[in-house]
């Protein structure tokens, strides 16, 4: 059976590998599961650009992953605690009759939501004045955005998310205080479990490929991460502007679309660093305009 085209692999120099991303990841399982051979497969990400040591290893590692997840769902149909572990506590908004919930005093509205993955759409979670003002707070500090590190546990900038970004610090000045206080209240989550909020503005055609917030342990990096306040256990994306055309959250194994709206948010929680979660998601790219969000995400501990 003929492969379809690896996703590209560029050729870097020796001081700077080439990363296996989540992207090549799926692309591996989905050319093992169609019945590919290997040698077709590896044949494929070369003629990318992927160097053939990275290129086997890649596909070493991901296959046997894929095994061993195969292998937990049929466990795990029994008791998938003994697979994955324990469930960890994730933040989870009480939801009474009406769709409305308390955030400090300000009412939120529940949009929708489902089980696997977890997913909250919430309706005014920001006054207009809030987005206007995030934004113009932000604006002059914003700089190219960066991801975690895996290999270090620091930060770099990855092609994977072409956004402009910077973080507030936890309470660094009364309007941050005063959302990260909501966000407290309606997630039912210690506000110093928080990691600081970060303001992101995506351009026509920026976008952040489909990933997992959590911090995956199987990369050196997340012992050190984890120091800070241990794993992260749920994510809010709020939505300070409507853009003109595209910008939306997607979550693909699930085939989820949330759409940007100003004041909107869009809230999901993951007990475990697992793909079971089916939190795998992304920013899809804005077509027109300008995409504004505010991210915030939420720790098992204390954040420091």
């Amino acid at each position: 059976m003929q492969t379809n085209p690896a996703p590209a692999g560029t050729a870097m120099a020796v001081s700077a590998p080439q990363v296996v991303t989540d992207e090549l990841r799926r692309w591996i399982v989905a050319q093992a599961e169609a019945g590919c051979r290997p040698e077709d497969v590896l044949a494929a990400m070369v003629t990318s650009g992927w160097n053939e040591e990275v290129a086997i290893a890649a596909m070493e590692r991901t296959l046997t992953e894929r095994l061993a997840e195969r292998q937990a769902e049929k466990v795990g149909q029994v008791a998938p605690e003994n697979v994955l572990g324990p469930a960890a506590a994730v933040p989870e908004p009480l939801l009474e009759g009406g769709g409305i919930v308390n955030g400090a005093g300000h009412p939120v509205v529940v949009l929708t939501g489902m089980q696997l993955p977890r997913v909250l759409v919430f309706g005014s979670l920001l006054s207009a004045d809030e987005c206007d003002g995030l934004t113009q707070l932000a604006r002059p500090r914003l700089a190219r955005s960066e991801t975690v590190d895996n290999a270090t546990g620091g930060s770099e900038i990855n092609v994977a998310r072409t956004s402009d970004g910077m973080f507030f610090e936890r309470g660094e000045m009364p309007l941050i205080r005063t959302i990260e206080e909501r966000i407290g209240a309606l997630l039912r989550w210690p506000v110093n479990h928080g990691e600081g909020l970060q303001i992101l503005r995506y351009r026509p055609g920026a976008e952040y490929k489909p990933h997992h917030d959590y911090f995956d342990l199987k990369h050196p990096g997340s012992a050190k991460i984890l120091e800070r306040g241990g794993q992260r256990v749920a994510t809010l994306v709020m939505y300070l502007n409507a853009p003109e055309g595209g910008g939306a959250t997607t979550f693909p194994d699930v085939g989820l679309e949330v759409a940007p709206v100003r004041g909107n948010a869009v809230f999901f929680s993951y007990d475990r660093a697992h793909v079971s979660t089916r939190t795998l998601h992304g920013g899809a790219p804005v077509t027109s305009g300008e995409k504004w969000v505010a991210t915030k995400w939420l720790r098992q501990g204390v954040f420091t």
